[in-house]
This record gives structure tokens, C-alpha cells and sequence, in this order.
């Protein structure tokens, strides 16, 4: 690596890190300050144990906030790198050294191309693995969230019920399964019965839920003379919360996701889950267009234009930003006014708009 190319990735790296803190800063800030009361409607909690509550929960959260913002923390620190350089006139000595100014942005593409991992990472490995705790709201950090379980479809093809969910405990109780097969040579699920029992709680070990006084119904109302004493189900405790809740499928991984879509009983939004997984595939795209736009902008010959750079930069990265928003808003609507929903022309949209721009600005650019 030349002294140039370390030279810029350091000024990049850091702006990269003070542009991450200032707006992951700003994010909690602003959450905080709407939702502090949130932490201490509970009398009983001390103030060490409301600042622990405060640290796990936007602790947790941050790998939330790196997601949605990490295009824009790109840009940000690649405006901070090249900023500096232009003010310094180090550009001009660049240029008047014959070195093109595609090639001084080129330690910038590359970190962002590995930063756009990590953000990958974060997404398909972290989140889900963290999804059940970032399902909890502000005053449930703690685990003492109670959930209403209602027609909640596992891999066997049973609905499960529950008034009561304990998330801290793992423990439904009085639950109700609804017992349900597949008729020979056909898709349709009949109901063979019901399970009742006063207590369920999921052992980790044997993937199996421990039924309290649990009686079998057979479809008629006769009872079983033996009790049922546990029930195999692919739906883990862990993933009640986040199954439980539509908005909770942005914590899934892709492939959950997938396997959620093979099973189409357990979902109620499939438009909503189809376009989770197209925009999985874009969101990291995205990103990195909204880089490869600013970056011929910013790297401009005179220092007096480096404000209006900025502006413009700015100004097209958010529009980029803002375009995302709105599709991921209407990916779930019908398209152009029929019945039918197509969350994938909405997911790759930006990209198709924003990318030939991209190709644009980069061709040119002014060695």
C-alpha cells in the first residue's frame, strides 16, 4: 500500500468512527429522551439498575441503528476524508503530482466494500441472533414481558394459543394447541383435535414443550384417557417474540426468512416478508451507490466549491435515502392500482434509478 493510499484510509477510518458515534449519539439521544419514562415506570427499581437497563437495552440496539444508518455514516466519513484534503489544497498537490483522482478515491471504495460486510454481518449473524432480546420493548428489558400468543402456526401444521406468554421464564400458560394433519394426496390441514394444559414450559435441550396436566381432545369431544405430557414443535421460546409480532421479521436472517416462506401457515404478511428478503439483497447495494454518487461531487479542483459539493452530495444521497424509505413503504401496497403485490420491483427500484447516475458521475469525473 502506497503512503497516499494509507494516508487517505486513515483520514476515512477516522471520520468513519467519529461520524458513527455522533449519529448511533444522536439516535439514542433522541430515543431516550422520548422514551425515559418508559425505564422508570417501575417504583421499585434503583437508579444503578435503570442505567444497567438503559446500557443493555441501547446496547443491544446499536447493531439496529448501524443498519439503517450505515450508508449514511459512508458518506459522511468520505466527506470528512476528502474535506480535509481539500482544504489543505492536499488534492490540488495530488493532481499537479499526476495522479488521478479515481485513483485517490480508491481507498475509500474498498473500505466501504468491507464495512458493507460488516453490515451484512450485522444483519444475517447478529441481529437474529440477539432477535429476542431487540424484540423487547423499553420497559421489558428485563425479560418480564408478557405475550398473546394467538394462532401461532409451527412445522407440524398445529396452531398454538396462549393467553400468556412469560418470556422471562419461557412459560405459556393455559395454552391450547389445535391439533392438525395433512389429508392423504392433498395440502389441506384437518383437525384431528386439541391439547389443553395448565402450564407449558420449553425445555432447551430436548426442543420439546413440558405440558402441565396437559389432555388430549380428540375432534367430537371425547378425551384421552392419557395424559400428554410434552409436545415437539420447531417454534423455540426464543422466537415467540419475534414470531409474534409482524414488524419483528426485519430481525429475522435471510435464510429464516426463507424458511418462513416455504411455510406460508405461519405467516399472516407475505407481502411483507417477501419484500424483507428482496430488500436483504438491495439494502447493501444501496449503500454503496449512495457512496459512489457523493464521491465524484466531492472531489472537486477548487476549494471556494467544496461547500456547494457538500450541499449536493448531501442533497442526492438524501434523495437516494428518502427513495428507499418510500418503497420499502409501498412494497407491501397492491402495484398500480391491480390486486397484485410486486415487493420486488419496489426493493430493486432505487437501484435501477440510482445506479446508472452513480456510472454517471464516475465516467465523469475530472483526472
Amino acid at each position: 500500500m502506497k503512503i497516499l493510499d494509507r494516508y487517505i484510509a486513515k483520514s476515512f477510518l477516522i471520520g468513519y468512527l467519529i461520524s458513527f458515534c455522533v449519529l448511533m449519539g444522536l439516535r439514542i439521544m433522541v430515543d431516550l429522551f422520548v422514551n425515559l419514562d418508559e425505564f422508570v415506570e417501575k417504583a421499585d427499581m434503583g437508579t444503578m439498575v435503570v442505567l444497567k437497563n438503559i446500557l443493555i437495552y441501547y446496547g443491544l440496539n446499536c447493531t439496529l441503528y448501524f443498519r439503517d444508518f450505515a450508508g449514511m455514516i459512508t458518506v459522511v466519513a468520505a466527506t470528512f476524508a476528502l474535506g480535509k484534503m481539500m482544504k489543505s489544497n492536499e488534492l490540488v498537490a495530488v493532481m499537479v503530482s499526476g495522479v488521478s483522482l479515481k485513483r485517490v478515491i480508491m481507498p475509500i471504495i474498498v473500505l466501504s466494500l468491507l464495512l458493507t460486510g460488516f453490515q451484512v454481518i450485522d444483519q444475517e449473524i447478529i441481529i437474529p441472533h440477539y432477535s429476542d432480546m431487540l424484540a423487547r420493548s423499553h420497559d421489558d428489558i428485563q425479560g418480564g414481558e408478557m405475550i398473546d400468543i394467538q394462532f401461532l402456526a409451527d412445522g407440524n401444521g398445529s396452531l398454538i394459543c396462549c393467553q400468556k406468554y412469560d418470556v422471562a421464564t419461557e412459560t405459556m400458560a393455559k395454552p391450547t394447541i389445535i391439533i392438525r394433519k395433512k389429508k392423504s394426496d392433498s395440502v389441506i390441514l384437518d383437525t384431528i383435535g386439541r391439547v389443553d394444559a395448565d402450564k407449558a414450559v420449553y425445555d432447551e435441550k430436548t426442543g420439546k414443550w413440558e405440558l402441565t396436566n396437559g389432555i388430549f381432545t380428540r375432534k367430537g369431544g371425547q378425551q384421552d384417557s392419557e395424559p400428554v405430557i410434552s409436545y415437539t414443535s420447531d417454534v423455540k421460546a426464543k422466537n415467540i417474540p419475534v414470531m409474534g409480532k409482524a414488524k419483528n421479521k426485519a430481525l429475522l436472517s435471510s435464510k429464516q426468512l426463507s424458511i418462513l416462506a416455504q411455510q406460508p401457515g405461519k405467516v399472516k404478511d407475505l407481502p411483507q416478508l417477501y419484500s424483507q428478503k428482496h430488500f436483504r439483497i438491495t439494502d447493501p447495494i444501496i449503500n454503496f451507490v449512495m457512496l459512489m454518487i457523493s464521491l465524484p461531487i466531492l472531489v472537486c479542483r477548487d476549494p471556494r466549491e467544496m461547500k456547494s459539493a457538500i450541499m449536493i452530495s448531501f442533497a442526492a444521497t438524501s434523495a437516494c435515502f428518502i427513495m428507499t424509505f418510500v418503497c420499502k413503504m409501498l412494497s407491501t401496497e397492491t402495484f398500480l392500482n391491480t390486486n397484485v403485490v410486486r415487493p420486488e420491483i419496489w426493493a430493486w427500484l432505487p437501484v435501477f434509478v440510482f445506479l446508472p447516475i452513480a456510472f454517471i458521475e464516475i465516467d465523469s469525473m475530472k483526472t
